[in-house]
């Protein structure tokens, strides 16, 4: 009978899929590219959704009438009142592929759904990861069935972005579902399941790259509540580990997707509700790989997904490690093929967290090398006080341009001249001023607000970060320090060329007199 069920929910989504087709190119209801994150290149009908909400519906009415399938008037009464909230936000989506709406008001009207969701008896009222659970009131278990319900449902929308992508990840996503409703002989769920899956096969016949009919709106949102719906709906009759990780897990790909959008938008100070080309699949194209490459490598991720959650049907402690860690490494090694800048930057100031001891002795360095300006009497002590701050922090050397010109034949040791009008103390003896890998230069000025020239820093390393806040250099008075101190070094070096040339002058003047 499950057999049965799953080829006619086949067949029937493949009749709809196609008359949906046939009637949206007859009337010229086609969705163009318009748009640079559009990756198709001809017209094509996106109310694909409307197919499979059509096989939903034959299905459990049929089931109802012939008697097979869905035993008992309890599971067709649980599967409408899904099916029922799910229909609402599918014609949500049918709207907004032919008008389109708002953000806040889809999210308005997925809130209903989730609402009359939890009002038919399906929403989180346990919380536990083991068998029993703890009972929590409308005020917990409202906004928990509010922010699942939002999370799956736009999830499966968000990766609605190449020919088949988000009804194949949702086809593994559902059989995963649907072995555990045969497992746990939850026969409401496995009925659902198998005609969710059934209505999407059929679909991808038409769907696969090169697709001849979108999902839409209407489909992908369609897809992702119902999902959300049948995960809770499950939880319902056992709350454990079995019951609640399996779907996330299970869903791994588009809950990965749209965490990344939402935090990689946040991070960026982007319109959350933007769209944009930096999806997961826009990152597979983007680095070479063609449509129909990236699809089935997706499916090969969903289906990684699916069968790592299947080995929570026995969750052991074991298990459950082995699942984390082996989620853990596999996100992190795609995250770092797919070089989301935003991860990056967000990985480099957790590792600076991890390191802040370091940033603030490094910042107390500097504070300290700068009260030690005033007590440095020679060019030497200026060099040696300097270095022993710098060189810990991974400095390499540092250099001085000044606004005015060195005196001829200058003995500035241990700085050594570049020019007539810098100068420079390095201690990586392998490094080499006009070969440096990486340099920072900033204004020295003075107490009077008269700028002296420019402090340089360098470094031949330029993977190692440097821990430490570059702006101390110009906030806590480093830079006026050193200003200071470089005017009376010219000074002294001035007054030195004056007084060798007085004396020149008055050897000159004593042998005229002879």
């Amino acid at each position: 009978m499950q057999l049965i069920v799953l080829a006619i929910s086949v067949l029937s989504s493949a009749v709809f899929t196609r008359w949906v087709r046939d009637f949206a190119l007859a009337r010229g209801w086609v969705f163009a590219p318009v748009d640079s994150r559009h990756i198709h290149t001809r017209p094509i009908p996106r109310f694909g959704g409307l197919a499979i909400l059509l096989t939903m519906w034959e299905m459990l009415l049929l089931s109802r009438w012939l008697h097979f399938g869905l035993p008992g008037a309890v599971s067709f009464s649980m599967a409408a009142s899904i099916l029922g909230p799910a229909t609402l936000v599918s014609l949500l989506g049918l709207v907004d592929d032919v008008r389109g709406l708002r953000p806040y008001t889809k999210f308005s009207v997925q809130i209903l759904a989730a609402l009359l969701l939890y009002w038919n008896g399906f929403g989180v009222h346990l919380v536990s990861i083991k068998t029993g659970g703890v009972s929590v009131g409308w005020l917990i278990g409202v906004p928990l069935t509010i922010l699942w319900v939002l999370w799956i449902t736009n999830a499966f929308n968000l990766i609605d972005g190449l020919d088949g992508l988000a009804a194949g990840s949702a086809l593994f996503s559902t059989l995963v579902i649907c072995i555990i409703a045969l497992v746990g002989h939850n026969d409401g769920i496995l009925f659902l399941t198998l005609v969710l899956a059934g209505a999407i096969a059929g679909f991808l016949r038409y769907n696969f790259n090169p697709a001849s009919i979108f999902l839409g709106d209407c489909g992908s949102l369609l897809i992702g509540f119902l999902l959300s719906a049948i995960a809770l709906a499950g939880s319902q009759k056992s709350p454990t580990m079995v019951a609640v990780a399996i779907p996330i897990v299970s869903l791994g790909l588009p809950i990965l997707d749209v965490t990344i959008s939402v935090l990689r938008r946040f991070l960026s100070r982007k319109h959350l509700f933007m769209a944009d080309r930096e999806h997961i699949h826009h990152k597979l194209i983007s680095r070479g790989v063609s449509h129909r490459q990236a699809v089935l490598l997706l499916y090969g991720v969903s289906g990684c997904f699916g069968l790592l959650s299947l080995f929570l049907l026995n969750p052991g402690s074991q298990t459950v490690g082995m699942v984390l860690v082996v989620l853990g490494v596999g996100v992190m090694v795609g995250m770092q093929q797919l070089r989301y800048h935003e991860i990056s930057e967000l990985k480099q100031e957790a590792s600076r967290a991890l390191n802040l001891r370091r940033v603030i002795a490094n910042n107390v360095s500097i504070r300290r090398a700068a009260d030690a300006m005033s007590g440095c009497e020679t060019v030497m002590d200026f060099c040696e006080s300097l270095q022993q701050c710098l060189q810990p922090i991974g400095f390499d050397g540092f250099g001085i341009s000044l606004v005015s010109p060195l005196p001829e034949n200058l003995d500035c040791f241990p700085f050594q001249q570049t020019d007539n009008f810098g100068l420079s103390h390095l201690w990586n003896e392998s490094l080499v001023v006009s070969e440096a890998n990486w340099s920072l230069a900033f204004s020295l000025i003075n107490n009077r607000g008269r700028r002296t020239g420019n402090f340089i820093l360098y470094r031949k390393d330029t993977l190692t970060p440097v821990w430490i806040d570059l702006s101390v250099f110009t906030t806590t008075g480093f830079s006026i320090a050193v200003a200071e101190k470089m005017e009376e070094i010219q000074d002294i070096w001035l007054s030195h060329e004056q007084n060798s040339s007085e004396r020149f002058f008055a050897a000159a003047a004593a042998g005229g007199s002879r």
